[in-house]
């Protein structure tokens, strides 16, 4: 015989208050949460290659901003480091990826004197350096660090600081950092005949609003060992002629 509407409630309320459904949600939740809580830094730290930007202290002194030479003194007259920063092949990037991660010299106390040296900070107020690396670690090395460790990412920028001298490539084609202007287009060829991969150039203005020589992108693998040809490229242009000033 079929079992009344009543008779299946009341069987229903039984079987609910001997397992009641807030335990198992419970359960279930204890069970997620830290998954859901390491997925989206384990996510962030999938991308596709690597900006390696060097930076002209000239161009960066050389506007109304002005610039701060560290507490080590003025650096050489060299293009520096900028930064090491994961890129995805859309042009987009991830940044912050691990709060957990925070910068500790203690970590890198072997490199320290090579980075006050190639990696020099130009930001005022002066100082060592500190707030510089803390700020390319945290926004951008933890990115990386399905690849590389805190050392690691350190340690591959200054080692591929070593790999392209971008200024000694510039002063063999004749392209002198001494105010005078060159086009764009012979810093590119410069460069790219140099090391086989097409640079992008970054531009800035200086205080009298004239283009120059700012930044140079280049295009590393996912190692940060290898230099490889841009899959993307930002999108602000220089114009055709560029100042490249004096420090």
């Amino acid at each position: 015989p079929d079992t009344s509407i009543k008779e299946k409630e009341g069987y229903f309320t039984a079987m609910t208050r001997r397992n009641p459904p807030p335990v198992s949600l419970l359960l279930l939740l204890l069970v997620l949460l830290p998954l859901l809580a390491v997925a989206p830094t384990s996510l962030a730290q999938d991308f596709d290659f690597f900006y390696f930007v060097l930076q002209w202290p000239g161009s960066y002194c050389d506007t109304a901003k002005s610039c701060c030479y560290p507490t080590s003194g003025k650096p050489a007259a060299d293009f520096g480091i900028h930064g090491l920063w994961p890129n995805y092949n859309d042009g987009s990037y991830p940044s912050n990826c691990d709060p957990n991660s925070p910068y500790d010299a203690s970590k890198v106390r072997d490199l320290l004197s090579s980075m006050r040296q190639k990696w020099p900070t130009l930001a005022c107020p002066s100082s060592d350096g500190t707030q510089f690396w803390t700020h390319e670690w945290e926004k951008h090395g933890t990115c990386s660090e399905s690849v590389l460790d805190q050392h690691d990412y350190f340690q591959a920028a200054l080692e591929l600081k070593k790999q392209v001298d971008v200024l000694q490539i510039l002063q063999d084609a004749g392209i002198q950092p001494d105010g005078g202007n060159y086009s764009l287009k012979s810093i590119v060829s410069a460069i790219s005949d140099a090391i086989g991969y097409t640079p992008w150039i970054e531009c800035n203005k200086d205080e009298a609003g004239n283009s120059q020589l700012y930044q140079v992108y280049l295009c590393v693998d996912t190692s940060a060992a290898k230099l490889i040809q841009c899959p993307v490229l930002p999108r602000k242009r220089c114009g055709s002629e560029i100042e490249f000033p004096s420090f």
